[in-house]
């Protein structure tokens, strides 16, 4: 049986076995906790408390700025120290809610709104809504949006995200083997709303024992199935995990839900679950830190608003001076600057190491192999288009589907002349969005 995938990808060195078999941890923050009102795509949430007030975990600090946006709710309880702007990992300065943790943890109380089988498509979107969910994956698109297609009788498959082809990270992995039952649960929940729709839990084939798990415990499940991925970088994309799954194409200028497709990653899923039946609001994850440079990699449930420092502390700090730190995986993540700044509802890794190899590169001249093409998921020629936009050729760039890349990082890995293609494909990519939101 042919496996399941897609045309082109790459197979780096995946690191996961540094932190894949180390059970989730739960750990509690120390000092104050910083909540950025911009933690997902539009509009940012508004503050609705003050400084001085006390806040208690669960409570919402910050309500919904318009339809794409999200509220933020405290993870602890405390007093609201401060409201001002505070840097983030990509070094923006934010306007966010500052908050001195009394160490209590006292929380407002978490109660569903109704059992499911009484609840209406309308208000299971209205309660994922009001629990501030957004995509956990990195792209922190707004949840209820997503699950709000002007056609939901048209989706035909609602796909969780279980491949986790970004290398070194493994939260999703062992959420998968912790919590299945919290996984399923979601997707079922998803399923709810969507009549004519099938589930699958798209799951890459290097993860046997998650394969194998899922499926026992969806065999009486007729509408939820299975599908083992070819491993593969960056099977996880999007775009392509719908082929992969579905045989279904989309480009640039589609949504998912043009083919059809509703997907959401495993910790959103399982936010979702929580959402409705416990009426929890998204307040923590699970964030894996990592690294040859870090002394215990880890896997770890984590208060929104904790700091970076504070968690690595946790995992024993680094044994060795780190030359690169990277907030999420190392094809798509960013270089950090400060440690010192708050995890958010995407914050997915912290990934240390102990050699920064892109750094050390002397890019040279492009030798024609043609090798970023071979890998290049969004088939364009990265090559070409990394020329046009050193030149500022928005033209040409447009011409040759330069918005079709997906920025995943695979040309940049295999050229043999070490031409950071994928970031000057990017920084054409992002003046081009911008001109379309004008």
């Amino acid at each position: 049986m042919a496996k399941l995938t897609f045309v082109g990808g790459i197979h780096p060195y995946d690191g996961k076995e540094l932190s894949k078999d180390k059970p989730i941890q739960d750990i509690l923050p120390k000092g104050e906790l910083v909540y950025p009102l911009s933690q997902h795509i539009g509009a940012p949430a508004k503050a609705i408390v003050a400084k001085g007030d006390r806040v208690l975990a669960g409570q919402k600090i910050a309500e919904s700025g318009g339809f794409v946006s999200a509220p933020v709710y405290a993870s602890v309880s405390g007093t609201v120290k401060a409201i001002e702007p505070r840097r983030v990992v990509t070094g923006d300065l934010i306007m966010s809610i500052v908050v001195e943790n009394d160490g209590l943890y006292e929380d407002v109380g978490f109660y569903p709104s109704a059992p499911l089988e009484k609840l209406s498509r309308e208000e299971i979107i209205d309660i994922i809504r009001e629990a501030g969910i957004v995509g956990m994956g990195g792209a922190g698109f707004p949840t209820h949006v997503k699950l709000s297609p002007k056609e939901p009788e048209e989706i035909d498959y609602c796909i969780a995200n279980c491949a986790e082809c970004e290398p070194y990270l493994t939260s999703d992995y062992r959420r998968m083997l912790e919590e299945p039952e919290k996984l399923i649960g979601g997707l079922k929940i998803i399923l709810k709303l969507f009549d004519n729709a099938r589930g699958i839990l798209a799951v890459e084939d290097n993860k046997p024992d998650c394969i194998s798990l899922l499926r026992q415990l969806t065999k009486d499940e007729p509408r939820i199935s299975v599908k083992a991925l070819k491993t593969k970088y960056p099977q996880g994309g999007e775009r392509q995990l719908i082929y992969a799954t579905t045989g279904r194409k989309i480009n640039s200028t589609m949504l998912p839900a043009d083919v059809g497709c509703v997907v959401n990653n495993v910790d959103t899923v399982v936010a979702i679950y929580r959402a409705v039946t416990e009426g929890r609001p998204l307040i923590e994850r699970i964030v894996t830190v990592t690294g040859d440079a870090v002394a215990n990699p880890r896997n770890f449930r984590v208060k929104i608003g904790m700091s970076y420092q504070e968690i690595l502390d946790e995992a024993g700090g680094f044994k060795t001076t780190p030359e690169k730190i990277i907030c999420g995986g190392p094809m798509m993540g960013f270089g950090m600057f400060d440690l010192n700044v708050p995890t958010t509802k995407t914050s997915t890794a912290l990934l240390g190491l102990s050699k920064d190899d892109v750094s050390a590169m002397e890019p040279g001249p492009c030798i024609n192999c043609g090798r970023c093409v071979e890998v290049c998921p969004g088939r364009v020629i990265p090559s070409r288009l990394a020329d046009y936009a050193e030149h500022f050729d928005e033209e040409a760039f447009l011409a040759n589907h330069g918005m079709e890349c997906c920025e995943c990082g695979c040309c940049s890995f295999i050229c043999p002349a070490k031409r950071p293609l994928t970031q000057e494909i990017k920084s054409m990519r992002k003046i081009q969005l911008a001109k379309r939101k004008k």
